[in-house]
């Protein structure tokens, strides 16, 4: 039974550390992609309108998180 129970705290453990870990480094891409644009990408988002930076910004970060969980699974 004991066995049993550190199987699952080491899961629950290990879910917490890989969750803040994809999102440390989905933080980071959000960083790297401000600091290689020349504009202000949230003020390009949410003030003018621009609806096509919005989904190419989504893109990426569907993009990234896919990447993120085939390396964590792996």
């Amino acid at each position: 039974m004991e066995s049993l129970i550190s199987i699952q705290v080491a899961e629950v453990v290990s879910t917490v550390f890989y969750t803040f870990l994809g999102v440390a480094l989905m933080a980071l891409c959000w960083w790297v992609i401000n600091r290689a644009t020349h504009f202000s990408v949230v003020r390009e988002i949410e003030e003018d309108q621009n609806i096509a930076l919005a989904v190419l910004i989504g893109s990426v970060f569907i993009a990234l998180a896919i990447i993120i969980a085939a390396v964590i699974l792996s």
